[in-house]
């Protein structure tokens, strides 16, 4: 539904524009003063913000201000409202970044009229609104590669662009990751698409330059009719709006994202589980350094769970650079966290989930934040998983490697007789959770 909040420190005024706005079917949030409504604007993200102009604390000049000042927020309409009809009013108004300036007491017809044009140049349409083909929630892998893309001759099968996948599932379009592999997912969207409305969501695990550097070439973000939802949560240093902005800042990209077309708007989760639509959502902090985090999603198929870089707790508190000396938490308390991380994932339909090594490889790597294929195996088999896909491919790992790899975590599966399948993750490939779930 239609967002508007409506910043005023009268009581009454706000009771009569919610009573008007919600007679036609905008949801209404309200404050009271520039500040709250400020934070409301961030929190919520309305599309439509109706200001006071004269108001304690914060004005209206200043919450306009704020607004504009945020990147993320430049799409947002503001209405600007004052019992006073100066010129110079409006003005300033219009230059602290107002769309519109309406004087009290507002005509809601006029107010009306003129929310409703701004709607109709800005709706957008859901994937089940714009697909009638009728398929099943799935699964499509965009990019499979770690650290760095890999193109070339023996990584034609597997593919070299890194991590990013496509849910379609239950009306909405979701996406994970946006490593390189976001380039060539830009490219057939638009042209699905073509000029129509498109609603997107990419929850990123982490801001790992792998897992974000093909956000400057995502075509969609240069067209107006796209709206792109970025979920993440905060790094150590730097907030996430800074952190996808800064790698498009001059003298590293040519465009900056402040002007980029789309609507695009950042928001830097607090809670671990949410809603995108009608799927649900739930986050778990990943073992890698930073905040990293990987997400399952529950579609009226099944589940899948994307968990792209994540070294196994045990494996990390057990081991040792030198004899005798420790370079993760004591042993119990990680096996105690992997139990968690378990049950986390049980009964999961589809795992996506770091196997970067091999279990010879991994002796040198320990401590790094990736897995290796045994490891990757036994948390699926204990989890129950239906179909495990090894992921985050060496960038030194060929197609032959990844083809052994597989085998070999298929061979560690028949020795325990379950039925849990494993499969490399290979760009271009499509899992129907229908299928996966039946």
């Amino acid at each position: 539904m239609r967002k508007v909040l409506i910043i005023d420190d009268d009581d009454q005024y706000r009771g009569l524009l919610r009573e008007i706005l919600e007679a036609h079917h905008w949801h209404v949030l309200e404050a009271e003063e520039g500040e709250a409504g400020l934070a409301s604007v961030r929190q919520f993200r309305p599309e439509v913000v109706l200001c006071d102009l004269l108001m304690p604390r914060c004005n209206g000049f200043q919450v306009c201000r704020a607004i504009r000042s945020d990147v993320t927020l430049r799409h947002t309409f503001i209405v600007v409202t004052s019992g006073r009809d100066f010129g110079a009013d409006r003005i300033a108004a219009q230059e602290a970044g107002a769309d519109e300036y309406l004087t009290k007491p507002v005509d809601p017809a006029e107010l009306v009229r003129l929310l409703d044009g701004f709607h109709s140049d800005t709706e957008f349409t859901s994937a089940r609104d714009l697909r009638s083909d009728g398929a099943p929630p799935r699964v499509r892998f965009l990019g499979v590669r770690g650290s760095i893309p890999t193109p070339g001759p023996a990584t034609v099968r597997y593919g070299g662009n890194t991590s990013c996948l496509e849910i379609r599932a239950d009306g909405e379009i979701i996406i994970l990751d946006g490593g390189t592999g976001l380039r060539a997912l830009g490219r057939e969207l638009l042209e699905e698409f073509g000029k129509r409305p498109l609603n997107l969501t990419l929850l990123l695990s982490h801001t790992h330059w792998d897992h974000i550097q093909g956000l400057p070439f995502f075509a969609p973000i240069y067209e107006p009719n796209c709206r792109l939802r970025i979920l993440g949560y905060e790094g150590a240093r730097k907030g996430l709006v800074n952190v996808l902005s800064s790698q498009m800042e001059s003298p590293y990209f040519p465009v900056p994202f402040g002007e980029l077309p789309g609507n695009i708007q950042i928001e830097e989760l607090k809670e671990m589980q949410f809603h995108v639509g009608r799927v649900r959502v739930e986050a778990w902090f990943a073992n890698h350094p930073g905040i990293c985090v990987g997400y399952r999603v529950f579609t009226s198929a099944g589940s899948l769970a994307f968990f792209p870089d994540n070294e196994p707790r045990v494996r990390h508190g057990g081991l040792t650079r030198a004899p005798g000396k420790k370079i993760a938490p004591p042993v119990d308390y990680a096996k105690a966290e992997e139990h968690k991380f378990v049950e986390f994932l049980r009964g999961v339909d589809v795992l996506v989930l770091d196997s970067q090594y091999d279990l010879e490889e991994y002796q040198s790597h320990v401590g790094w934040g990736h897995g290796c294929v045994d490891d990757a195996v036994a948390l699926a088999l204990a989890a129950e998983a239906k179909h495990l896909y090894l992921f985050h491919h060496d960038p030194d790992h060929d197609d032959a490697k990844v083809d052994q790899m597989v085998a070999h975590g298929r061979s560690l599966v028949a020795r325990t007789g379950a039925n849990l399948v494993v499969d490399g993750a290979r760009e271009g490939s499509v899992v129907e959770l229908a299928q996966v779930f039946s």
